[in-house]
């Protein structure tokens, strides 16, 4: 073989493994299989199993934070709420800020792909039964003492007249809205959100069907105002065991 047929082959030999060698070698991914860079990624169910699902639940409920897998509670907050909610935090809470100007590691446009997947996901049109609900957040202000008897007249029955704990109706015991470790964990429009929408894990029940029997009606929206009033006066400074 002379030293240009050696020449020519070697070339060719080369421009073939340019052309294919690296895409077959073995290990190396393909240009397809790129990993997308953390702010990329858009997809609800990824979003949501990163974020949320350590404190909400992997399927939205029964988790240490409030249900979002609760249509009422979504058609009451609405999107808005939620994104808000979501890239702020709740100050004073175990809720942390998601959103980048916040300190947080999701993009808007990451935080608006959660909000809308949950309402996508969870939320039922039909939810409020054509119904108006109170506002999800009040701007008037909360009496204590008309709150306790706005308490023993919708939730006392379930949760005991001093808010301590009962037995439900269902045969389940609920556990205290007045110990001030849980108020020191719940934001007061957190308890205003429960009230609200309810809590899936218990049935659905909410503002509308907390009054059972003869004369029974939602709860208004000072009502509501009035009992979160009540239980957030039970709030402590130190709440918790104080260690010497």
């Amino acid at each position: 073989m002379s030293c240009r047929s050696v020449s020519s082959w070697l070339l060719a030999f080369a421009v073939a493994l340019a052309t294919a060698g690296c895409r077959a070698a073995p290990g190396k991914p393909g240009p397809d299989s790129a990993t997308p860079r953390p702010e990329q990624v858009l997809d609800f169910a990824t979003l949501y199993g990163q974020n949320c699902a350590a404190c909400h639940g992997a399927s939205g409920k029964h988790g240490a934070a409030i249900s979002l897998a609760n249509p009422v509670y979504l058609a009451i907050a609405g999107v808005t709420n939620i994104q808000r909610v979501t890239a702020a935090g709740v100050s004073g809470t175990a809720m942390p800020p998601f959103g980048k100007a916040a300190g947080g590691m999701l993009t808007d446009q990451q935080i608006a792909a959660l909000a809308q997947g949950m309402v996508t996901t969870w939320g039922d049109a039909a939810a409020l039964g054509g119904q108006t609900p109170p506002a999800y957040a009040s701007s008037a202000s909360g009496d204590p003492e008309q709150g306790a008897k706005t308490f023993a007249t919708f939730c006392a029955q379930c949760h005991g007249a001093d808010a301590s704990g009962a037995k439900a109706s269902n045969g389940d015991m609920t556990g205290s809205l007045v110990d001030p470790s849980y108020l020191a964990l719940i934001s007061n429009q957190g308890l205003r959100s429960i009230i609200l929408a309810g809590q899936t894990e218990q049935g659905k029940h909410d503002w509308r069907s907390y009054l059972n029997g003869p004369g029974a009606r939602a709860m208004t929206d000072q009502e509501i105002t009035d009992t979160v009033a009540w239980l957030a006066s039970h709030r402590i400074a130190t709440p918790g065991q104080v260690y010497k």
